[in-house]
């Protein structure tokens, strides 16, 4: 018995749905277009997991990170969070936890379903470990959402007080090819800005010499807790 899953649609709600829908850009041509819900809010979703994340196997995660409903594949993913952060010494548990999430980066398709997960997981694995995954998903990732988790990974870096792979990873999005997606953009100036929480100044020393050719949705997440001098002057071309 798969007592998450059974859970999880338990508390369908089809009055959510279209919300939800509308809310994570299901549309066509939308980047969650196709996907479907359950119509389960996140605090609903979350008092699940912490009910039930004991008793929830590896098979059992396999079945709910492979659904086609958006908040199983979460609740899968904020189970693995907690089993993860359970572990503590078990280092045999925890490489299980993280292979398990790079096997299954395919269904971590969504912003949220990156946001809540993998700076949780990847992040406390590798602050001792080599990084070069997360340079390798950021520059190589065949999705937003692959190139998104290279990036916002970093955040337990940054919080340890370890700034310099969360620029390098930015400046491999924007040396890419192309116009950098709205959610890549969104998600680069975020982290840029927790490194300025810490250190401003290397924030903005990083950004001088950036910040003219910088997409703008990324230049203003980066800024946004700056003086209103210092934004006028980034803002600036």
């Amino acid at each position: 018995m798969n007592r998450l899953l059974e859970m999880m649609n338990a508390h369908a709600d089809p009055s959510q749905v279209e919300g939800l829908s509308r809310f994570f850009k299901t549309g066509k041509g939308q980047y969650g277009e196709g996907d479907v819900f359950l119509g389960i809010k996140v605090p609903v979703t979350r008092a699940i997991v912490k009910e039930t994340w004991k008793d929830i196997s590896f098979d059992d995660l396999e079945e709910c990170i492979a659904s086609q409903y958006h908040e199983v594949r979460l609740a899968a993913l904020l189970t693995l969070v907690q089993i993860f952060k359970h572990a503590r010494k078990d280092q045999a548990l925890r490489q299980r936890c993280v292979d398990f999430y790079f096997a299954n980066t395919a269904y971590v398709n969504n912003w949220d379903l990156v946001d809540l997960s993998c700076y949780e997981i990847l992040g406390p694995w590798l602050l001792d470990k080599d990084r070069s995954i997360l340079y390798d998903l950021a520059r190589n990732g065949k999705t937003i959402w692959q190139q998104r988790i290279g990036i916002v990974s970093t955040m337990a870096f940054v919080r340890a007080g370890q700034f310099d792979d969360t620029l390098a990873i930015a400046d491999i999005l924007l040396s890419k090819p192309g116009p950098m997606h709205d959610l890549l953009q969104k998600a680069a100036g975020w982290l840029v800005r927790e490194v300025g929480n810490h250190n401003e100044q290397l924030m903005k020393d990083w950004l001088e010499t950036r910040y003219t050719t910088m997409p703008r949705t990324m230049l203003r997440y980066s800024i946004e807790k700056l003086s209103s001098g210092d934004k006028l002057h980034f803002m600036k071309k």
